[in-house]
């Protein structure tokens, strides 16, 4: 009787297992599921609910924007970031009580971007995770601004309600039956119409009207008005200045051409960070004679060449040492030599290739205004010179040498095809500069420590 109830027991047993299975599966599916999801971040504040709500209205357009680059930004999903494009980021923030009269602060960041496959069909945007980098920043800025907002400081206080008294309706001058007037604050129009509230309202009235408006009014209440309408066009001016602060601030920059590249350091030789596109704007945050530093999102920084970009209004866009130099750059050197060879170098792109070798002096050795920014304007004026005659022979020379012969000289090598996009502006000076060879590279270096390349 055992042996004949034992592969009974089996059956038994196997089919509880095939029964529990997919439960099993739902569990690890809903456990991998979980893992999945993004974590948000939170911070507690000690200010109240309304008091972070209203201070994040004003950092609205942090929460949301364009990433220039991924890394950094977002974690590492099924493909690499850098086949990644057109990268977005979209904060939600929400903001609950806490039992002490204080507030919590949940964000959760999603960030989207386009993937682009070697098969086109399988392309398209991808959600990814944040690697919280947003979030921080984005809770950084708030707890700066909560410190040093004194409305927020405020706020943050609590009263009791029955301490404040409210004012009766025979206090307010108002008939019992009838409701409170609602007052209704006049809107200021925006900059380019041209007209303030004052006008807006004598556009109202007939010519008759307004004179007999104005002759009515006994002469100490015309000087009130008068003082009055005065007031409110000096307050209209300000607002429509505000306006127009707000809709065109007066820090950014903007890139010339496409291919300009974004690095880490203010150097010819600094890591490229990603490259920019034409009329990209970025917050500039300092300048100097050769770079400026921009602000590329929440907490990233960058540098980028000053000829490559649109400074704003007042601020030349081509410093004037810059200018001096290409005045007297084609008095200061002079070719002496011109030769076809191999590169005199180990740089890869023209590693063991023909090339045209220029030698270059000073014409005056002692000369003090011969310094890296000339020599760069001058060996511009030779790449551009020499074009014609490279892309005619592109079947025998793989690029151009440029060789100072003086003691604090240098040697610049540019590809052929690095050439023919900078004529063809594609690319800007300063991405010319970033994809050619110097040897030594302090000697090139017009700012910033030196590095290779």
């Amino acid at each position: 009787m055992t042996r004949r109830g034992f592969p009974i027991g089996r059956r038994c047993a196997r089919a509880a297992l095939w029964a529990a299975l997919p439960l099993l599966v739902l569990m690890v599916g809903a456990g991998q599921s979980g893992s999945a999801q993004a974590v948000p971040y939170e911070r507690t504040y000690r200010q109240s609910k309304s008091a972070v709500e209203k201070a994040l209205k004003e950092l609205q357009p942090s929460t949301s924007g364009r990433l220039p680059v991924l890394e950094g930004f977002a974690l590492p999903g099924d493909h690499p970031l850098n086949r990644y494009q057109r990268a977005y980021y979209q904060a939600a923030v929400q903001v609950s009580s806490t039992p002490s009269g204080g507030s919590l602060v949940r964000v959760n960041t999603k960030v989207t971007a386009w993937y682009a496959d070697s098969i086109p069909s399988r392309s398209g945007y991808q959600l990814l995770m944040s690697n919280g980098r947003i979030e921080s920043d984005l809770l950084d800025q708030l707890t700066d601004l909560l410190a040093t907002s004194p409305s927020a400081t405020s706020s943050s206080q609590s009263f009791p309600a029955a301490s404040a008294k409210r004012p009766s309706t025979a206090e307010k001058g108002i008939e019992k039956g009838t409701k409170e007037p609602t007052i209704s604050a006049p809107m200021p129009r925006s900059p380019d119409a041209g007209r303030t509230f004052s006008s807006s309202a004598e556009a109202a009235l007939s010519p008759q009207q307004l004179a007999d408006s104005k002759n009515s009014l006994k002469p100490i209440d015309r000087q009130a008005t008068d003082r009055t309408a005065t007031g409110l066009q000096a307050e209209a001016a300000s607002l429509e200045e505000v306006l127009k602060n707000q809709a065109h601030p007066k820090n950014l920059v903007a890139i010339k051409k496409s291919g300009t590249p974004v690095v880490a350091t203010p150097s010819l030789n600094g890591k490229t960070l990603f490259l920019a596109s034409a009329h990209d704007e970025f917050e500039m945050l300092d300048f100097n004679v050769d770079w400026v530093h921009v602000r590329i999102s929440g907490l990233s920084r960058g540098w980028i060449w000053r000829t490559s970009l649109e400074m704003p209004e007042g601020i030349s866009d081509i410093p004037q040492a810059g200018a001096s130099a290409r005045l007297v750059a084609a008095d200061l050197f002079q070719v002496t030599r011109e030769e076809t060879a191999p590169f005199p170098g180990d740089w890869e792109p023209l590693r063991g290739k023909n090339v045209k070798i220029i030698s270059v002096q000073k014409i005056q050795e002692n000369e003090k205004d011969s310094g890296a920014r000339a020599k760069l304007e001058f060996a511009k004026s030779l790449l551009d010179k020499n074009y014609a005659e490279l892309a005619a022979k592109s079947q025998e020379l793989a690029g151009v040498v440029l060789i100072f012969d003086s003691v604090d000289g240098g040697m610049i090598a540019a590809t052929l095809p690095t050439v023919q996009q900078w004529k063809a502006g594609t690319l800007s000076d300063a991405a010319l500069w970033h994809q050619c060879y110097f040897d030594p590279p302090e000697t090139f270096n017009v700012a910033g420590p030196a590095g290779g390349q």
